[in-house]
């Protein structure tokens, strides 16, 4: 049996460390355009995103 993550505990760290979390996403994002892996970049960068998009969001949304 696989078990699921604790939504609650993993939105309570990612909100607790969300600058440093994006910061570590773009520095992937920069590293893979250097080795020309855009797709992969652009993952990191989507993903980045919606962690952003959900930090600025009221918790009631």
């Amino acid at each position: 049996m696989t078990r699921r993550p604790n939504q609650a505990a993993v939105a309570a760290v990612a909100a607790e460390h969300l600058g440093p979390i994006l910061y570590a996403l773009e520095v992937c994002a920069v590293s893979m355009e250097e080795t020309g892996r855009m797709e992969d970049a652009a993952y990191y960068r989507r993903v980045a995103g919606l962690l952003a998009d959900a930090g600025g969001r009221a918790e009631d949304a």
